[in-house]
């Protein structure tokens, strides 16, 4: 298994007076926290009480359900007040505060806000929530509802800074792998809660079960290596997205965050460093 073997890094002295809050601790939001946890930012991540996250090795979220969880030598850790996630804000680890109320931001008041919940939609987050407001993927227009967005498709504009404007639409499909395009995303073929028959990094053989829901068989339409699986407590609905089969089949892969979310990252560090709240 890969890890990280850089040290957990202390909060930059130039950063210290930034306090970042995430909305969400998901796929693309966990590399945007790594990249800041790094760079020696002092955050802050909320989650919702059942997180919908498919590729949870490499979610801090993940701590929801675990009380805290590790990934690539960041420790993330499940706080359940706003005091005790200001608490841990400036230490080596990530509190992830399970906060599904829409005030969040004016309780904890942040320096900057990174909009990371992936809905596709702008959920509530206003361009006065802090000094910076950014925001991931489509649903926001920058200038309008937040000073910045960072585009999340894949292709030639991944992880470029829009300072007026939106990020290009979902398309609905994700990125092709190996040949591979929507059947790699496994969805749920009933209601119910997810019975896992396979655990995530398993190498999967085309037709092996992989998960039984609400009675209905789920089974793998390619070999490949099951790179993420829905929580057992989350209710799904039929045709929801609960697993990722990757036909790579690198078991490393599952562990080690994606070369998008590094991305994504990369351009949120990009506009808080041009922003004038680090400047101040």
């Amino acid at each position: 298994m890969m890890q990280s073997n850089q040290p957990t890094a202390p909060i930059n002295p130039c950063f210290q007076d930034v306090l970042v809050l995430i909305k969400g601790a998901g796929d693309l939001a966990s590399g945007v926290a790594y990249r800041l946890k790094r760079a020696g930012f002092p955050l802050i991540m909320t989650e919702l009480p059942a997180p919908l996250m498919v590729r949870r090795a490499v979610c801090f979220g993940e701590a929801v359900y675990q009380g805290q969880t590790t990934v690539e030598g960041i420790t993330a850790r499940r706080v359940d007040s706003p005091e005790a996630a200001r608490q841990l804000a400036w230490s080596t680890e990530i509190p992830v505060l399970v906060a599904p109320e829409a005030d969040i931001a004016a309780r904890l008041s942040p320096q900057v806000l990174v909009d990371a919940i992936m809905a596709k939609r702008n959920t509530g987050t206003s361009i006065h929530d802090a000094a910076l407001v950014i925001a991931l993927g489509p649903g926001f227009t920058a200038g309008v509802d937040c000073h910045a967005v960072i585009e999340t498709n894949r292709g030639h504009f991944l992880g470029r800074v829009i300072y007026r404007g939106q990020a290009e639409p979902d398309t609905g499909k994700p990125g092709p792998v190996r040949g591979h395009v929507a059947d790699r995303v496994l969805r749920a073929p009933a209601a119910g809660h997810v019975d896992p028959r396979a655990r995530i990094g398993d190498p999967i053989r085309r037709g092996q079960l992989i998960a039984v829901v609400g009675g209905a068989e789920l089974r793998a339409p390619f070999d490949g290596v099951l790179r993420g699986l829905i929580h057992p407590a989350v209710q799904v609905a039929p045709g929801e997205k609960i697993g990722d089969l990757d036909p790579r089949g690198v078991p490393e892969h599952c562990w080690t965050i994606s070369e998008k979310s590094l991305a994504v990252g990369g351009g949120v560090l990009e506009a808080i460093l041009a922003g004038e709240v680090v400047r101040k």
